[in-house]
C-alpha cells in the first residue's frame, strides 16, 4: 500500500479537460422537447414532384400509386411495403387500419383513403399542401422530480417503516 502511494506521488500530475458538472434543472426551466417525424408523414413529404418545399394531395396521390402500383396487397406484401417505403414493416399506418374492407387484402383505394387521411391531419392550415415543418410533431420530453431522485415507489408507503409492508406472519391471525 506504501509503494502505491509513493508511485502515486512519485507521477507527474495530468491535467485533462475541464469536467463540469451539470445538475438536474431548475423549476421553471423549459421542459426539453424532441422533433419527430412519423413514418407515413415522410412519405408525404418526400412526394413533393416540384421541389417546391410543399407536396400537394394530386402529388402524394401519384406518389403512391408509383411505389404501390394497382396491384392488391396481402397483409405480408404490405410489410414489404411498409419496410421498403415508411422504413419499417411496423410503421402506421398498419394493415388493419388501412384494411376498411376487413377482407385481409389491402387495394390501393384503400391505401390512398388512409393517406389521404393522414394528409387532412397533417395539412395544419388547410393550403393544400404538407410542408416539412407541418409534418414535424414536437414531442416534450418527461422531465424527472428531483425530489423523488432515487426513490422507489414502495419506498414512499405511508406509515410503513422502511417503506415496504412487512410479508405476511403465518403465526399470526
Amino acid at each position: 500500500m506504501l509503494a502505491l502511494a509513493l508511485l502515486m506521488a512519485a507521477a507527474p500530475a495530468q491535467t485533462g479537460p475541464e469536467v463540469r458538472v451539470v445538475g438536474p434543472a431548475k423549476p421553471n426551466e423549459q421542459v426539453p422537447a424532441t422533433l419527430t417525424v412519423e413514418p407515413a408523414a415522410m412519405l408525404i413529404v418526400a412526394c413533393d414532384a416540384d421541389a417546391d418545399g410543399r407536396t400537394t394531395r394530386t402529388e402524394m396521390e401519384g406518389c403512391l400509386v408509383r411505389s404501390f402500383g394497382e396491384r392488391t396487397l396481402g397483409y405480408l406484401d404490405f410489410a414489404a411495403w411498409q419496410q421498403k417505403w415508411l422504413g419499417d414493416q411496423g410503421a402506421l399506418p398498419s394493415p388493419f387500419e388501412v384494411d376498411r374492407s376487413a377482407d385481409d387484402r389491402i387495394t390501393p383505394d384503400e391505401l390512398q383513403a388512409q393517406f389521404s387521411r393522414i394528409f387532412t391531419r397533417l395539412d395544419k392550415d388547410a393550403n393544400g399542401g404538407v410542408t416539412r415543418a407541418e409534418a414535424l410533431t414536437l414531442r416534450a420530453l418527461p422531465t424527472a422530480d428531483p425530489s423523488r431522485r432515487g426513490k422507489r415507489r414502495a419506498e414512499r408507503v405511508p406509515g410503513v417503516p422502511g417503506g415496504t409492508p412487512d410479508p405476511p406472519d403465518p403465526d399470526r391471525d
